[in-house]
């Protein structure tokens, strides 16, 4: 198992990076992202962190922890500027906070996330399928959510990403220890979007090849 969208105590998580990384330990996960919430009052303040306890932890435990960050309802004319920033801090993979239809992202932030190279766009909501084209050809990936609220557009992230060729990451948006997916779960989610039974496969080595893209 993979998830490469999940928080901690940088932001609006329950836990501790130590304490996430061992309990996805024990559920034989693979690789996890730690992606705390962050905007320009606290990106150069969360990023090095979580790019440090990426390296300790890295040491010990054998799951592979890759830092990043998820930009959080920042204005849409921000964002390619934040992610270019993020990655000079050392975050490997940015997440962008898409238009869920249960908060009150702005408009246009899918499509600016989109422009400006981010490597997921999170829970996008009622995204168009030009915009999934445009994703598709820039290589960034759509997001299937196991997080309430802003699951329930999963399965028009699926049509529309079978529409345009734009690749799928699951991931859990995890904030508590009740957030983390079992893989039993996981094939649930997948299949609950619309994917057929065996989609998990598809969608973990999708997320295998974003990290080889970014390590």
């Amino acid at each position: 198992m993979i998830d490469l969208h999940t928080h901690t105590t940088f932001s609006d998580g329950e836990l501790i990076p130590a304490e996430l990384v061992r309990r996805l330990e024990v559920l034989g996960y693979e690789a996890v992202c730690i992606s705390d919430h962050a905007d320009s009052s606290s990106l150069d303040f969360i990023v090095p962190r979580i790019v440090k306890v990426a390296e300790d932890l890295n040491s010990f435990q054998k799951v592979k922890v890759i830092p990043g960050i998820e930009l959080t309802h920042v204005p849409p004319s921000m964002i390619s500027s934040l992610i270019k920033d993020a990655k000079k801090l050392g975050a490997k993979i940015v997440v962008v906070h898409g238009e869920s239809i249960v908060e009150p992202v702005a408009p246009g932030t899918n499509r600016a996330a989109i422009e400006a190279g981010a490597d997921i766009l999170a829970h996008p909501g009622l995204i168009t399928l030009e915009e999934a084209k445009l994703a598709a050809k820039k290589g960034v990936f759509l997001e299937i959510s196991a997080r309430k609220g802003h699951c329930l557009t999963n399965g028009h992230v699926v049509r529309i990403a079978k529409e345009s060729g734009a690749k799928l990451v699951l991931n859990s948006d995890a904030h508590s220890p009740e957030d983390l997916m079992s893989r039993s779960f996981a094939e649930k989610i997948a299949i609950g979007a619309g994917l057929s039974s065996n989609a998990l496969d598809m969608l973990l080595e999708n997320a295998r090849s974003l990290i080889t893209r970014v390590l």
